[in-house]
């Protein structure tokens, strides 16, 4: 049994919560995702309050207390927030919710604490903690939240049908929960969902985005990803990665599903990775494969072209989607050269080769190497381990070259005016030989990189060169 008693004594600034809400007759509670994360025994660095009266004025009043002259007032929500030690507290009056079928924006009146756990998405949100001196850390749970959070299952407290009509985002709320948490949906709850997904079209696509990246940057994207596309969810709110599923056959030849590769690809980023837009590039970095499939007689499935496409794709897809414009180089640049390093393995590849891939990708060719690894998902161990030694044959590579690029950039700690100086000559041919000698003499570990070393060889052969200008 969980004793919230111990747990809220951690902080005692919440004393002033119970003062607060004695002084003024009301009743708060410390709800939702703090409760949730106490028990799943997470971090969490926000605390929400309701508050059965006027939340905004709650907040202002207990502000005071902590002496903070701040507090942010959202007078159409009727909610109100600042931060304490480092915490975001948000305060919320508790109230009833009523919706029209064409706008997920409440209708909202005063109401009750259980009005208030009513409208909440899931039971394992509407747990509620008393702060009031007669109850306090006493928990309130309605809806059996407690006992999903240990079953980790994840299942709204009304219909779940009405739930999501309600407010379609819950949709895409209840799959990110259950990538971020590990938790399996309840089935009527998923059912629902999955019927409910048209609905989504009336959300903004920054809100759909938001839910989305968030199911991304899940410790097993995956988990999101397929509870997406095998409930049809993913064809509203992302289609063109939808259309990625589908095992194409003919005859004796088959392409693996892109879609499920896809996911191992983007799982694999996961693991090594908390970079969103590298896991946002896995994602999409074979998204022009179905406009680009052909069946070849003997040779099978081909997607020629499929990495210039997919580049140019996105920014449409940027658009679609409402993401930053400034991120969208970085991805066309990982789509686009996402299948170049593999070809430089071999034996004979030319260091103009190597050069250009290296220019290409310039600071984000570790991310690029990064995502070809990831690219990997043979189930055949032999075949993993050889491609991956064949990307650190790449980089191998590209370093050798950078290394002789560094050192053909090297120039003599001797210029050009000081030898004209010396031997009293003009601008001329003699001078860049005498230059590069000193330079082959430092390269070839004749004499230290030094300016005296390399000034005393330089008194050395220069007769030598001067004879020769004559």
């Amino acid at each position: 049994m969980i004793d919230f008693k111990t747990i809220l004594s951690r902080y005692d600034f919440l004393k002033k919560f119970t003062e607060v809400a004695y002084k003024r007759n009301e009743k708060v509670y410390l709800v939702g995702g703090f409760v949730r994360d106490v028990i799943l025994k997470r971090s969490r660095e926000e605390m929400d309050f309701l508050v059965v009266g006027d939340g905004p004025e709650f907040a202002q009043e207990l502000a005071k207390e902590f002496n903070i002259d701040k507090v942010t007032i959202y007078k159409n929500f009727g909610t109100a927030h600042f931060n304490y030690n480092g915490i975001s507290f948000e305060f919320v009056g508790a109230r009833k919710e009523s919706y029209n079928r064409y706008s997920r924006n409440p209708q909202v009146t005063p109401g009750t604490l259980e009005d208030d756990l009513n409208r909440r998405d899931f039971t394992i949100n509407t747990l509620a903690i008393s702060l009031n001196s007669d109850s306090f850390g006493e928990l309130i749970d309605k809806f059996g939240g407690l006992s999903d959070i240990e079953n980790r299952v994840i299942k709204t407290p009304l219909n779940p049908v009405t739930t999501f009509s309600d407010d379609p985002l819950r949709i895409m709320r209840a799959i990110r929960f259950a990538a971020q948490l590990g938790f399996n949906i309840e089935e009527t709850t998923l059912q629902a969902a999955s019927s409910m997904a048209e609905r989504l079209k009336i959300v903004s696509q920054e809100r759909i985005t938001e839910e989305f990246f968030k199911i991304l940057s899940a410790p097993v994207p995956s988990i999101g990803l397929k509870l997406l596309y095998e409930n049809g969810i993913m064809k509203v709110v992302f289609p063109e990665i939808d259309e990625l599923g589908g095992v194409e056959q003919r005859k004796d030849y088959h392409h693996k599903d892109v879609f499920y590769h896809t996911c191992i690809v983007v799982d694999n980023l996961a693991k090594v990775t908390d970079n969103i837009w590298l896991r946002f590039a896995g994602l999409v970095h074979d998204i022009a494969k179905p406009k680009t499939k052909k069946f070849i007689e003997g040779i099978g499935w081909t997607f020629h072209g499929h990495e210039e496409l997919g580049a140019r794709m996105m920014k449409s897809l940027f658009m679609q989607m409402k993401l930053p414009m400034n991120k969208l180089h970085y991805i066309e640049k990982l789509v686009r050269l996402h299948l170049r390093p593999i070809a430089l393995v071999e034996e004979n590849v030319t260091d103009s080769a190597i050069r250009r891939l290296a220019v290409a990708a310039a600071e984000d060719l570790d991310d690029l190497i990064t995502l070809c690894r990831a690219d990997v998902t043979s189930k055949n161990p032999e075949k993993v381990n050889r491609y991956l030694s064949n990307y650190d044959r790449v980089m191998e590579k590209v370093k050798e070259v950078q290394e002789k690029d560094r050192l053909k950039a090297f120039q003599s700690p001797v210029r050009g005016d000081e030898i004209m100086r010396v031997c009293g000559i003009p601008p001329s041919r003699t001078v860049g030989e005498i230059k590069k000698a000193i330079e082959e003499a430092i390269l070839d570990g004749k004499i230290q990189n030094t300016y005296e070393d390399a000034y005393n060889y330089f008194l050395q052969i220069k007769d030598e060169y001067l004879k020769k200008e004559k």
